[in-house]
């Protein structure tokens, strides 16, 4: 079958149809990305303003008449930190719902972790062992960990690398000063959950990093995919370490033309480097396994074990 999906992020409006049969990995026949950048059109009360909104309902329509042209069998429309924590969220999706004809879902930040995670375990298999999972959003950063297909423990932070580009970063280039307000922002964050959360979870066996903002970066510092295998260059916190101060330095106009970087990514790449690079630190990582496929493979993962009768563990707004 023929399978749509559209997520609605905080940077883009991305369009991905998989062919899809149980038993099988799904196989990409179509990706588009319309750009956001949502957390530019947030008001002082943190509502999306009108040109926000207009920019999500065109993205969507464009997605929908692309689906309407391919011929899909089901669509499957969802949005993410942008939309949930927005002041106007149910006005937005009451709108979306209205002009462009899709009802969006709204996945929570432990969803996102969940669902990565499964997308997570069936790229890398059980022999991965347990895993430690860092998401960056352009809202949210989720961290997950376990050893089966959906973690033990997740949690969803506000330090997204959009989010924390608006909220420190506002500068371009930024400062050393705003750069180290973040830094110990996002260090006490990570501290906390650490602490609290993942204290008692065993070492684990790969640490795994998803996310463009991810995959951008391991391209910059640790080059092109394999030839062969195509799998994507590890991430080492020595690497990041070196390269941020080249990329504290360079505007978000010039960051965009670095290789594997996309100019929607450019402007938030240093704030997702010291985020990533100070998760990596308070967790004693120093090495990340990137995987390709994340929240929307895992959206396409759950839909195909519901058809082979496996089901699959519930999330906000499914029934139990």
């Amino acid at each position: 079958m023929r399978l749509g999906v559209i997520d609605v992020g905080s940077n883009t409006v991305h369009l991905l149809v998989v062919d899809a049969h149980p038993g099988a990995s799904p196989v990409p026949y179509h990706s588009q990305r319309s750009t956001l950048r949502l957390m530019r059109y947030l008001d002082g009360d943190g509502a999306i303003v009108e040109e926000g909104v207009a920019r999500i309902v065109e993205a969507i329509r464009e997605a929908v008449q692309t689906v309407a042209e391919i011929g899909v069998d089901d669509l499957i429309a969802t949005a993410t930190s942008a939309i949930r924590e927005a002041a106007n969220g149910a006005e937005v999706l009451a709108r979306i719902e209205r002009e462009a004809g899709v009802s969006l879902r709204v996945l929570s930040g432990e969803d996102e972790a969940r669902i990565t995670m499964l997308a997570v375990r069936r790229w890398l298999g059980w022999s991965a062992g347990e895993i430690l999972l860092f998401d960056i959003g352009g809202g949210s950063f989720e961290i997950a960990q376990g050893a089966d297909e959906y973690p033990d423990v997740q949690v969803s932070l506000p330090l997204g690398a959009g989010r924390s580009t608006v909220n420190f970063l506002v500068e371009d280039p930024p400062p050393r000063e705003a750069v180290s307000r973040l830094r110990a922002h996002a260090r006490a964050e990570f501290t906390r959950v650490r602490d609290s959360l993942f204290a008692d979870r065993p070492r684990p066996k790969r640490v795994v990093g998803t996310s463009k903002t991810i995959r951008s970066l391991a391209r910059l510092i640790g080059g092109p995919p394999d030839p062969v295998t195509g799998d994507l260059a590890s991430l080492h916190y020595v690497g990041l370490r070196e390269w941020e101060p080249s990329l504290r330095e360079m505007p978000g106009s010039v960051r965009e033309y670095l290789p594997g970087v996309t100019p929607e990514r450019g402007y938030q790449l240093i704030a997702g480097a010291i985020v990533l690079r100070t998760a990596m630190k308070v967790f004693g990582v120093e090495t990340l396994t990137v995987s390709p496929w994340a929240l929307r493979e895992g959206i396409v993962l759950r839909y195909i074990d519901a058809l082979d009768g496996r089901g699959a563990e519930p999330v906000a707004g499914e029934a139990a």
